[in-house]
């Protein structure tokens, strides 16, 4: 067993390379939750997880896939980093509930119902109408409970995240967003929300992404280690972790891409400034995926000892694993 802590980052969308991956060695990531599809369909899907296999094969030594708790542990103890698959948006199972069940066959662990817009599946928090999870959405969210494909409503709307929790059968997450109370943030989530997903043993996984943060790219580690202080005050300790949200080395074309997709030919800056269509400048604290042994520094000093600490930048999602990637019918 290695004597190093266990840390996962449950979500990063970086431009991948050798040098980002020696860097999750740096960092100590036992697993990491890689963004698989935004607006792709099916078949787009499928290439990005052909790409990703790719990287697994010619990084033996540093990559394996993660499926399983077991998987991350086994990462952990050999030194590698266990690549969990997710997706943003339920576009990769296009009309077809039976492509859930296969989508978690190739290794799928997450899936988003909506990204910003409207989804066959729910609302997106970029909307002005919030109609709630849809009746294919219902289907969908039983599917993905039967499977283990975990729903995730980081870009999913109030209302539609709360329908969500209703119909789910298995605990929901928020892989990468902060409270709202810190910073107001269309992507932010509502306190009521929070208490309610983590009660029902849900995660939330705290964002780096400077449209996240207080003060945005100047936000300090000391604001955001009291922010995740603040939240283990109202919700517990058992129910944080990190999703980092770091999309290094991606070119700006790609964040428009993120934003627009094909449905648009507007330019749709998103939050922060309409004169920045780019990505934001990340805080200096946590620039690059090497950094994130930072956030633990963070929190030690607002006052978190050895065992909290390990449980925020690891264990918690650890367990949740463990306990809902499995198929129920298993």
């Amino acid at each position: 067993m290695s004597s190093k802590p266990l840390y996962i980052d449950n979500l990063q969308y970086a431009n991948w390379s050798s040098t980002l991956f020696e860097e999750m060695k740096v960092a100590n990531l036992a697993a990491v939750h890689v963004t698989i599809c935004y607006h792709e369909s099916f078949r787009q899907t499928i290439e990005n997880i052909i790409t990703w296999n790719r990287h697994i094969e010619n990084h033996p030594n540093r990559l394996m896939i993660g499926q399983t708790g077991h998987d991350v542990r086994q990462a952990h103890q050999s030194g590698k980093t266990a690549i969990i698959f997710g997706f943003q948006n339920c576009s990769a199972m296009e009309d077809h509930i039976g492509l859930i069940e296969v989508l978690h066959q190739l290794g799928g662990r997450f899936m988003q119902l909506s990204y910003n817009n409207q989804s066959l599946l729910a609302t997106g928090c970029y909307e002005a109408q919030d109609s709630g999870v849809t009746r294919f959405g219902r289907q969908a969210i039983r599917e993905m409970n039967r499977v283990g494909l975990v729903v995730d409503v980081s870009h999913t709307s109030e209302r539609s995240c709360f329908d969500a929790l209703e119909y789910s059968t298995r605990p929901i997450v928020v892989s990468h967003a902060n409270p709202n109370w810190w910073h107001p943030s269309k992507r932010n989530k509502s306190n009521d929300l929070i208490k309610a997903i983590t009660s029902a043993k849900g995660m939330i996984g705290f964002s780096l992404y400077p449209h996240h943060l207080q003060n945005g790219s100047e936000c300090t580690l000391e604001s955001f280690s009291q922010m995740i202080a603040e939240s283990a005050n109202r919700y517990g300790i058992d129910c944080l972790g990190i999703g980092s949200d770091i999309c290094q080395g991606q070119p700006n074309s790609v964040v428009e891409w993120m934003r627009n997709g094909t449905w648009s030919k507007d330019r749709d800056f998103g939050e922060g400034s309409a004169n920045n269509s780019g990505f934001p400048k990340q805080p200096d604290w946590f620039s690059r995926i090497q950094d994130f042994p930072n956030i633990k520094q963070g929190l030690q000093k607002v006052g978190f000892n050895t065992v909290e600490i390990e449980k925020i930048m690891g264990m918690n999602w650890l367990r949740f694993y463990d306990e809902n990637f499995d198929s129920k019918d298993n």
